[in-house]
């Protein structure tokens, strides 16, 4: 299973960092019906980045989390690595973007929270502060923009994260560090922060 999951998660990286390398450079990547190149907007890579981040979290969740812990295997917990257990899918989110981040094509994202059980998943900037609350009130909408760190540009897109089953709310409902106690699924949790350089 370990070996699995190992080419799984290199078979996302390299998915996550074609459609990086490719798309937010502008690189054509096909042309039109008169021969002209297609390219790809810093909004549209961040689109593909969502849906591959979300498929993977979702498909994890209901394939691996649900499926073990129904049939009486095992369960996912917080402290996975101590009790034997399956990481929770918000950790399996967090663990894979730093696997991103370490590849050092400059392509982030991470989870984060207006209400973070942890204080470190909270917004980092202003911007993800007001993003945050954007997708709170409008969910359907990613908040977008470019900013500047250090010398270079960034393109940053938080989309809402919003609760997918149970294990998502028992979670944010029962912690102790949890500031909010009332979440139900289907509601807005927090969002995905995701960040490229862009030239």
């Amino acid at each position: 299973m370990k070996r699995t999951w190992l080419f799984h998660g290199s078979m996302y990286v390299l998915v996550l960092a074609a459609l990086f390398v490719f798309g937010y450079r502008g690189v054509s990547l096909a042309e039109d019906s008169q021969g002209a190149a297609v390219t790809l907007t810093p909004e549209l890579v961040a689109d593909y980045i969502h849906a591959v981040i979300e498929a993977d979290r979702t498909l994890y969740e209901t394939h691996v989390v649900d499926r073990m812990r129904d049939r009486g295997i095992v369960i996912a917990a917080e402290g996975w690595e101590k009790r034997n257990a399956l990481p929770l899918p918000a950790q399996m989110l967090m663990m894979s973007g730093l696997r991103v981040e370490a590849t050092g094509v400059g392509l982030r994202y991470r989870l984060a929270s207006l209400w973070p059980i942890y204080e470190r998943n909270g917004p980092g900037t202003e911007f993800e502060k007001e993003g945050l609350q954007a997708v709170q009130e409008n969910p359907d909408k990613p908040y977008t923009g470019v900013i500047t760190r250090g010398d270079k540009k960034f393109f940053k897109a938080i989309y809402a994260d919003r609760a997918v089953s149970a294990t998502c709310v028992n979670c944010h409902n029962t912690h102790i560090l949890s500031a909010k106690r009332d979440r139900k699924v289907g509601d807005v949790l927090g969002g995905v922060i995701i960040s490229f350089p862009v030239e």
